[in-house]
């Protein structure tokens, strides 16, 4: 089987499908393109490697010197850096980052994979390995939504995906059909906390895919991080679009979701 190349940010979503690559007879070449990546992707990959993410040429022929042709860019990696400055960058970076017309998250992710694609390595979709942790529509947690929940989670998809085809990013927080976060760079749990607070309790978070998702980079993924962050802030629903979004470390989620009263589900634009 061929070999896969990982370049890996933070969260469990990185050694979920290293893991089922893995499986699959893949051999898995991992390059932790930033601090704090889960100590499973050392202790299992076969080949591993720290290189920060800055350093765009040196990650390149760490692929190539590795047999690699195809790789996935998966797990948390803050645009913040960008705009804090990266830490001495390499000539390819800055050069990248010279002819961005934007630095919008789709214009960044792009101009990575056309990088990539000059020498030959190929960014497949984030999701070839991850299908199954794509739920479908319906309830998963024990809480159904109220019927005014049910109204706000109507209203978020679609605030959601209008913020989404703005590249703006993919998460809301709605309560009595009024925004009171969106997504920016700060990220998904810095809006929820955001939000939450402003809400005064009973919140609703909202996720969805842009409607032009490219899956080879940032698909919406949900975990324990984001339920931590709602029961920090006191939000009561979480809805994630159905079959398009990624939820990893279910049972956790699920246990937290059920002690808290949290209502999670998955929908769709016809909920």
């Amino acid at each position: 089987m061929e070999k896969v190349g990982l370049l890996a940010g933070v969260g469990k979503l990185p050694v979920e499908f290293m893991r089922a690559a893995k499986q699959l007879g893949h051999e898995v070449v991992v390059i932790a393109v930033v601090s704090d990546v889960e100590p499973e992707l050392a202790a299992e990959a076969d080949a591993y490697y720290e290189i920060n993410v800055a350093k765009l040429d040196k990650v390149i022929k760490t692929l190539k010197k590795n047999g690699v042709a195809k790789v996935t860019m998966i797990g948390k990696v803050t645009k913040e850096i960008l705009f804090k400055g990266l830490k001495f960058p390499d000539w390819r970076a800055i050069k990248l980052l010279a002819k961005l017309r934007n630095r919008k998250d789709d214009t960044i992710m792009l101009a990575i994979v056309e990088e990539l694609a000059k020498d030959g390595l190929e960014v497949v979709d984030q999701t070839l390995y991850l299908k199954p942790l794509m739920p479908s529509c319906g309830v998963l947690s024990r809480r159904k939504p109220t019927a005014s929940e049910e109204d706000d989670i109507r209203f978020g998809f679609v605030t959601a995906k209008a913020m989404g085809g703005m590249d703006i990013g993919q998460t809301v927080v709605v309560k009595h059909k009024a925004v009171m976060a969106v997504e920016a760079i700060e990220g998904t749990d810095a809006c929820i906390r955001r939000g939450g607070a402003l809400g005064r309790e009973k919140s609703v978070v909202v996720k969805v895919a842009k409607p032009n998702q490219d899956p080879r980079f940032d698909v919406p993924a949900v975990g324990k991080q984001t339920i931590l962050s709602m029961i920090e802030s006191h939000c009561n629903v979480l809805a994630m679009e159905a079959g398009r979004t990624l939820f990893v470390e279910q049972d956790e989620v699920l246990d937290l979701a059920n002690r808290h009263d949290i209502c999670i589900c998955a929908v769709d634009k016809n909920f």
